[in-house]
């Protein structure tokens, strides 16, 4: 009898790009893919923090670079595939909070654009420059537990990512027999710069722990295991679907 071998989830000789990687759950993801050995171009908007976050990777020892971009700018996302990565991870993301019936249409627009529009053409030059390389590889959004579910304040978030995953599902079945898998990380709230108001506020904080069937908040590592497996060979199996990382929050 022989054995079944674990796949691997090393990393090494992968080219990735992480978005939205600056910060927070993207540079996590950033730092997780480049710990497994791959080498990461880092991309987001603000230069000074992605330069940071760069020097330290490549201090440890770990192989990255940075790149400033705008995700919206379709023009200069084609652009940067004109050779094709095998790890596209999309973090970038937005969200404006308030009751349906306060919504503006400028803020449906901007998170709408970033959340979905934007996602929905990266996920596209990735998987045009994959094909015509004849390679498959791995696209991986961060997504949310409220593509699951809905949330007080929060319709036009959750249309957002709803639609997201729709979209994933979809892209999945087009793109399957090509090698390309696609899906997504749905987090519940992690603790990061952008959420620490949140987590201040007595209230907001004591809903979060009531959903949150786990005794703690999340925290960003709690989504770098999540990164690498699906971008490893060790989730070959695995497209159209999500992986929630939600401490049984879409459990009831």
């Amino acid at each position: 009898m022989t054995l079944p071998q674990l796949p691997p989830f090393d990393l090494s000789g992968k080219r990735a790009l992480v978005t939205g990687a600056s910060s927070g759950i993207g540079l996590a993801c950033a730092a997780g893919l480049a710990q497994a050995g791959a080498h990461v171009v880092c991309a987001a908007r603000r230069a000074h923090l992605l330069e940071d976050a760069v020097a330290q990777m490549q201090d440890a020892g770990q192989s990255a670079e940075a790149l400033a971009m705008d995700q919206s700018d379709l023009t200069a996302l084609n652009a940067l595939f004109e050779t094709p990565f095998d790890v596209v991870i999309n973090s970038a993301g937005m969200a404006r909070h308030s009751a349906a019936v306060e919504t503006q249409p400028d803020d449906f627009d901007a998170v709408m654009d970033l959340n979905l529009r934007s996602a929905y053409f990266l996920s596209v030059a990735a998987a045009k420059a994959l094909m015509q390389a004849g390679r498959g590889g791995s696209i991986i959004h961060i997504s949310s537990q409220m593509a699951h579910v809905g949330g007080i304040d929060r319709a036009l978030y959750c249309a957002s990512k709803h639609g997201l995953e729709g979209m994933i599902k979809a892209m999945a079945i087009e793109w399957g027999k090509a090698g390309i898998r696609i899906n997504s990380i749905c987090p519940t709230f992690i603790r990061t710069p952008l959420t620490e108001s949140t987590f201040a506020d007595p209230e907001r904080r004591a809903w979060i722990m009531d959903k949150i069937k786990l005794p703690r908040v999340g925290e960003v590592q709690d989504i770098m295991g999540a990164a690498v497996y699906l971008a490893s060979e060790a989730s070959a199996m695995v497209t159209g679907t999500s992986l929630r990382v939600d401490g049984g929050w879409t459990a009831e």
